[in-house]
Parts: structure tokens; sequence; C-alpha cells
């Protein structure tokens, strides 16, 4: 559909340029609808006097008008072929560009592939159910630090309750191996998003976000955002070298147990996670 769309787009702007470019090109078309409109009458008044043995004859002279025209679009493409040259690339490339560069992650209609999980992993989830870690003050989150990092964060939901069980288990699963096994203690900074929220993000530009309503799987509550923990301070910036250490980190484990790590992706966002379900992103 979208490949339908972009011809489409290519095929209109080509003929708008040519009719904007060329005086010639507004001639033909106007010299087109005018021998047709004088084509349909001559066939109606030939139809009400001759009948149907007339119809025969009025085909064959619009078959060969129709050859007649495609012999001047043929001089027409060879008189101007420099700025069709031209024009041609200045159009289609930059549809393509957009088809090639756009991001899937986003997009309602993208199911993705099996993750292959650890088998210890998925014992591990089989096993225990994690509880949640006891909420972080207010406060933790209007800091400078974190205003500059994450704008409108104070307005986050971090409640566990709002995500998909099993994304829940996996996310606490990660934030368990991170702090035994690597030292690093985990803070859930977003989790559940609303439609409304995700616009009200998206409104503010690509870095923070270019999906809409229904395009993250924030809304489904198979997405979080997460950062690190120390000294009684959120500490969320990849600038700190500790930090990028745990984001790497962050990535190896939450992959290990079948989630999509941010970082990977061209606009890379190293705290972000996600369980992509198949038949849950809306089409």
């Amino acid at each position: 559909m979208l490949i339908f769309l972009v011809l489409s787009y290519f095929c209109l702007t080509c003929g708008l340029i040519w009719l904007v470019m060329f005086p010639s090109g507004r001639a033909s078309v106007l010299q087109v609808l005018g021998a047709l409109q004088r084509r349909l009458q001559t066939r109606a008044g030939v139809l009400q006097r001759s009948g149907s043995a007339t119809l025969h004859g009025a085909v064959d002279a619009a078959r060969d008008g129709a050859r007649v025209r495609l012999k001047e679009w043929r001089r027409l493409l060879r008189r101007h072929w420099a700025f069709c040259a031209v024009g041609v690339p200045l159009v289609l490339i930059p549809p393509l560009v957009a088809l090639l560069l756009r991001n899937p992650d986003m997009l309602p209609g993208y199911e993705p592939a099996e993750t292959v999980v650890d088998p210890q992993v998925t014992a591990l989830l089989k096993g225990e159910q994690l509880v949640p870690p006891a909420a972080l003050p207010p406060l933790a989150f209007t800091t400078r630090e974190v205003e500059l990092v994450r704008p409108m964060l104070v307005d986050a939901s971090r409640n566990w309750g709002l995500l998909h069980a099993d994304f829940s288990q996996r996310l606490l699963l990660v934030f368990k191996i991170m702090k035994e096994k690597h030292g690093y203690e985990m803070a859930l900074l977003e989790g559940y998003r609303s439609p409304a929220r995700q616009d009200a993000l998206a409104q503010m530009g690509s870095a923070v976000t270019n999906a809409r309503a229904f395009q993250s799987w924030h809304q489904y509550g198979l997405a979080a955002d997460c950062a690190f923990w120390r000294d009684g301070k959120l500490v969320i910036s990849e600038k700190d070298p500790w930090a990028m250490r745990g984001y790497q980190l962050y990535g190896e484990v939450a992959e290990s147990v079948g989630l999509t790590w941010g970082g990977r992706w061209t606009m890379m966002d190293f705290g972000h996670t996600e369980l992509r379900l198949r038949g849950v992103m809306q089409r």
C-alpha cells in the first residue's frame, strides 16, 4: 500500500511539474480535452444518424487519434529531455529516501520476528513472580538534570500495574540481574503512556519521539523507559561514562530475556525496552 501511494505521489507530482513548467503541456491538455469533447459530440451524432455500423468507424478514429497523441508525447519528451532528466530524480528521490529510512519499530502494522530467549532466563520467568521495587520520591523526577534530558517526565506513569504482565516480569528480571550481577540499581521512568500524552510528546519534535498515538508500544503497556539510581539521584544522560556502561549492560540483559532494546535503533534510545507481541499493535 505504501509503495502504491509513493508511486501515485510521483506520477501526480510529475504531471503538475509538466503543466507548470511547459506551456506546451497546458496547451496539449486543453487540446486533448477539447478533442475529447468534440469526439463525444460527434460520436453521439453519428450513433443517432447511422446506428451501430458507424460506431466501428468512430472507434477506429479514436484509436488513430490515440496513436497520434502518443507520437506527440514522444516528441515532447525528446524535446525536453534535459528538464525530465533533472526533474524526475528531484521528485522521485525524497519519497524513496523516506521509504528507505522509515522506522518500522513505530509503525502500527509492524509485526516483529520471534526473539530467541536464553533457556535459563525462560526457567527463571516460569519461577517466582517478581515484585516491583518501592516507588522513588516524586522530587527525584523534578531535578534540573532530569528536566533537561527527559521533559514532561514528572507527569509520566510509573504504575507497574498498568504494564502487560509478561513484559512486567521480564523487565523486573532485568532489574534483578542488573543489580545482583552488575551492581546497577534500575529505576522506571515511564511505563504505560496514554494516547494523549503520546501525541503531546510527538508535538515536541523528533528529538523526543517520532511516534504518535497508538504507534508506540507504550500505549499497550509493552514498553518502558528506564535509567539508573545512584546516591539518591536519577542518572539518565549517557554522557556519564558510568551510565553509558550501564546502558550497554542493560541492553544485553534486556535482549537476553526477549526484549527489544532501543539502543540499537537509528535514533538511539538507550533506556527504552519493549516486548513486541504479535497481533497487539493496531493496523
